[in-house]
């Protein structure tokens, strides 16, 4: 049974089903994982018995069929990250960045909020964009040697950092700078909801964050909660 001493992280790791029920709540499992999940719920201002109850839920509902990627090699999982979520951010941020234009020209002069979510969007692109860049030519690569030279039984491979903990430190802080410039757009657009009588592109726009946040907490959650803590532990077991 679910704990509420349990950390959201741990109970998304060990209980996959649960992923869906923290986005049905809005509770962050990646960048804000390692809360209680009490403590998650009262920054939610959410029910735990209620969640609670979604999780059993899910737990006892056969689940679909997901790829495993505890232990997937680091070149699958890595290829997965870039190709499905690294594309989706370079293909969606230009999409809402036009659509956030066209809704702050209608609706700016009285929905004072629209520019800061606009301004937060922007500041995420620039966030988001040269992460892509230094995950792909720096730290992927070098993971992806590293889990070859492990899996020959060798040592880790030279790198241009003292330790690989150095660039992942970097990139979980960047995904946190990321996460919170969501949640503060989510909060702003009242849980990405558009006013009564919104035209159908600020439903658009709307609903572009809603699913740009799901897919870039799904994206966290693999490099932060699996890759990451593995690349760390094969370094430490390389060294011993």
């Amino acid at each position: 049974m679910t704990s509420t001493a349990q950390t959201v992280r741990d109970i998304a790791l060990q209980q996959p089903s649960s992923i869906r029920v923290f986005e049905r709540f809005g509770i962050d499992y990646c960048c804000g994982g390692r809360k209680p999940l009490a403590e998650a719920c009262a920054t939610r201002a959410v029910e735990v018995d209620a969640v609670i109850a979604a999780l059993e839920s899910a737990a006892a509902t056969p689940p679909p069929a997901v790829e495993d990627w505890s232990h997937a090699p680091f070149e699958k999982l890595i290829g997965h990250i870039v190709a499905k979520h690294h594309e989706y951010v370079r293909s969606e941020l230009p999409r809402l960045a036009v659509l956030a234009q066209k809704v702050v020209n209608r609706h700016g002069d009285t929905l004072t909020e629209l520019l800061v979510i606009q301004a937060a969007l922007a500041a995420l692109d620039q966030e988001l964009t040269p992460h892509l860049a230094k995950e792909e030519e720096i730290l992927f690569p070098y993971l992806i040697q590293m889990d070859r030279t492990s899996a020959a039984g060798g040592r880790a491979p030279a790198a241009c950092f003292a330790s690989v903990a150095n660039p992942i430190a970097m990139m979980t802080q960047e995904h946190e700078a990321a996460g919170s410039l969501l949640a503060e757009m989510r909060r702003l657009s009242h849980d990405f909801n558009p006013p009564e009588g919104a035209c159908p592109t600020f439903h658009a726009y709307y609903d572009g964050l809603r699913e740009f946040e799901l897919d870039l907490h799904q994206h966290i959650h693999l490099e932060n909660n699996i890759l990451f803590p593995r690349a760390l532990a094969m370094e430490v077991s390389a060294a011993s």
